[in-house]
């Protein structure tokens, strides 16, 4: 699965566009679509919140045009890219316990660890990736 979007520039502070922001659930649908084609469908809940969040990120953050997310398998692993084009660092915050925000990459590295796999950012840093061992569903 490859799927490329378009982001609506905006200034830093200002929200998203409803239609950047509602690109998360799109993503989410087609993934679970996916997911559920490759009989991967017991890792569903887990691979939508790491698309949720990542896809978020990217789109919050980055100042992007174009977002693409690839989810592909191969080898028994599950691997999930979300690539901006924006070169930059991406580091989970520490934020204090009444932040409303800042927890998405904390929630990412405990989800992937929880799930036997690693996460990281490419060098130059506009791509973030998940890899997952590949959990089937159960008859």
């Amino acid at each position: 699965m490859n799927e490329r979007f378009p982001v609506t520039p905006r200034r830093r502070g200002e929200p998203p566009r409803p239609e950047d922001a509602s690109r998360v659930g799109i993503m989410r649908r087609i993934t679970k679509a996916r997911l559920k084609y490759c009989g991967l469908g017991a890792m569903t809940e887990d691979v939508l919140v790491l698309v949720s969040e990542l896809v978020t990120n990217s789109i919050l953050h980055s100042g992007t045009t174009e977002i693409s997310l690839k989810v592909t398998l191969q080898e028994g692993r599950l691997r999930i890219n979300v690539h901006d084009g924006i070169e930059g660092s991406i580091k989970p915050k520490q934020p204090n316990d009444s932040a409303e925000s800042g927890r998405g990459l904390a929630l990412v590295s405990a989800l992937v660890q929880e799930n036997g796999g690693e996460w990281g950012v490419s060098e130059d840093g506009t791509t973030v990736w998940c890899l997952l061992l590949a959990r089937e569903e159960r008859k």
